[in-house]
């Protein structure tokens, strides 16, 4: 499902037990120098994230300051993120002139401790080529580090490098808990594009060589995904990147199933088993 860009004036996107992605939780805040947010969600474990700008972050009653270190858009810095353990009581105070926030969530039923990811702790990888078209950077806030730390969620951000390719292939599919195969990992997106004019294709292929759907996405489109395969692809040109929250049904560590049509291709795109690994 696609959600346009739109201005959800601090709502969420993707609210708690959605029909199509229920183990997921999404929202975007946006706040001015000085304004605040307070937010819990109970059932839910969340991750603060700024797009851009800083915030301190007061999670009942442990703080911590000045995250995030962006500027005008998700180019321009590294991420940070605070993990929010279950039900939590959380303010969000803006610091700077202006702050944009991701607020990523999944279903959990266990109260964790919070902790904040700085720059310097990030897990990063980057895999494919120019040449496959397939070239991209993850890099992870909530990744395989942080099994100890955090129950179901795992967030991320993801960035074509160069301009135009595809991510997300070879197409993969994560919606039927199948162990050691496959694991049930709803996954939602927000898509930026630079510059931000730019576009691109989301596929969704339901059933291996039948006909599936396609969604135009534009800078802020938000895209839910419950089972089938999901490459993107982004116009010769620009820039693409987008921020991923998965929630796992029955495990946090995700099993990817490839397309069986496309499995040769894992042996031509240059390390793609090392992205693979870093969602384990």
């Amino acid at each position: 499902m696609h959600i346009a860009p739109h201005d959800n004036q601090n709502k969420p996107i993707v609210d708690v037990d959605h029909d199509l992605v229920p183990l997921n939780y999404f929202n975007i805040v946006k706040l001015k120098k000085g304004e605040v947010f307070d937010y819990a969600v109970p059932g839910y474990e969340t991750c603060v994230v700024p797009a851009t700008g800083t915030v301190d972050v007061d999670v009942d009653g442990a703080g911590f300051a000045k995250v995030g270190n962006r500027g005008v858009d998700v180019w321009d810095g590294e991420p940070e993120g605070v993990y929010v353990p279950v039900g939590a009581k959380t303010r969000l105070a803006c610091v700077s002139d202006e702050a944009e926030v991701f607020i990523a969530g999944a279903k959990y039923d266990k109260v964790l401790e919070p902790f904040d990811v700085r720059k310097a702790e990030l897990d990063v990888v980057q895999y494919g080529s120019d040449d496959t078209k397939t070239h991209r950077k993850i890099k992870h806030i909530l990744g395989a580090g942080h099994h100890d730390k955090v129950g179901r969620l795992l967030v991320s951000e993801l960035y074509t490098v160069g301009a135009g390719g595809w991510s997300g292939f070879p197409s993969h599919k994560h919606d039927t808990d199948n162990l050691p195969d496959e694991t049930r990992h709803d996954e939602t997106y927000n898509f930026r594009f630079k510059p931000n004019y730019g576009s691109g294709l989301q596929m969704l292929q339901r059933v291996d060589n039948e006909p599936g759907d396609a969604y135009h996405i534009m800078d802020g489109s938000t895209v839910m995904i419950d089972k089938g395969y999901h490459p993107c692809a982004v116009l010769p040109g620009y820039e693409m990147y987008y921020f991923t929250i998965l929630g796992g049904l029955s495990q946090r560590s995700l099993k990817q199933n490839f397309q069986e049509t496309h499995a040769e291709q894992l042996h031509t795109i240059p390390g793609i088993m090392d992205m693979v690994a870093k969602f384990k």
